[in-house]
Parts: C-alpha cells; structure tokens; sequence
C-alpha cells in the first residue's frame, strides 16, 4: 500500500425504511481537518485522471454504482516511490479512501450505470489558487492501463 493512503471499510445499516452508512468522522485516525464537501460523477467508462493535490488530502467514498480508484506515489523520496494501487469501490465494497498530498489519483467508472462519488478534503477549492495539478489520463508516465483487465 502507498504511504500515506488509509482504507477504511464503511459498515452499512439496512432496514425496512433504507439504509444508513457513516463515511467519515472527526475521530478516524487520519482526520486532519474539514475543508467541504462535494459530490463528482462519471459515465460507465470514462476515466477521470489523473491530478494530484500539494496541500490537501482527499477523503472518498462512492455512494452510488462502482469506481475503480487507481494512485500512484510519484512523490521521490517515498518508500513506495513508483507504487500503483487499485481500489474497487462503490456498491459492491463500501470503503473511504484517504489520498495523501502529492499522490496522483484517478478513476473509471466500471458500472452499468452512472457511478457517485463523495469526498471531504481537507482544504476548501480556491477558485483563484487551485491545489490542483492535472496530467493526461492516458498519455503520461504513470506506468498505469486503463483498460478492463480480463481473464
């Protein structure tokens, strides 16, 4: 596992009304600080990726169809310094993900349907200074396939 990067298995309530399930709380290990909360999406298929935070760690939970979650540690001087991991998350594997600063992550949408995303980083979007930084989901040097692995 990459340095930094923390799985937090999320316990789903069921009942005859719904279901509840608490993703991430004040008291978790690895809370930092509360920043906001936003909601992305993606269509079965498409990738989103990669990009990479300096300040902020990210805190996500799929609530809705299935995701898989790829990070890579590009940060030199890590002990896992060139590591890839994949996440299956959403419906099937209810976690929270914890993404350390200067990780590169990513994800595709492995549903049939549209699949929700929630995370809480730790810092608030600064539309004029944005802790962001994008690189091509395909054409880059992540030694990452996006591609459906069968067999």
């Amino acid at each position: 596992m990459i340095d930094g990067v923390k799985v937090k298995k999320l316990k789903v309530i069921a009942d005859e009304r719904g279901r509840l399930m608490e993703m991430f709380r004040a008291d978790d290990e690895f809370f930092e600080k509360f920043g906001q909360v936003y909601m992305t999406t993606a269509y079965p298929g498409v990738v989103k990726g990669w990009h990479y935070h300096k300040r902020q760690s990210d805190n996500m939970a799929v609530v809705k169809g299935m995701m898989k979650i790829v990070l890579y540690d590009g940060r030199k001087g890590s002990p896992t310094h060139g590591e890839v991991n994949e996440f299956f998350a959403g419906d099937q594997n209810p976690i929270l993900l914890h993404i350390p600063p200067l990780v590169f992550h990513g994800f595709k949408c492995i549903s049939p349907e549209e699949a929700l995303v929630i995370n809480i980083p730790t810092d608030v979007y600064r539309y004029d200074d944005p802790d962001e930084y994008r690189v091509h989901p395909h054409e880059n040097e992540i030694p990452y396939d996006w591609a459906r692995k069968d067999g």
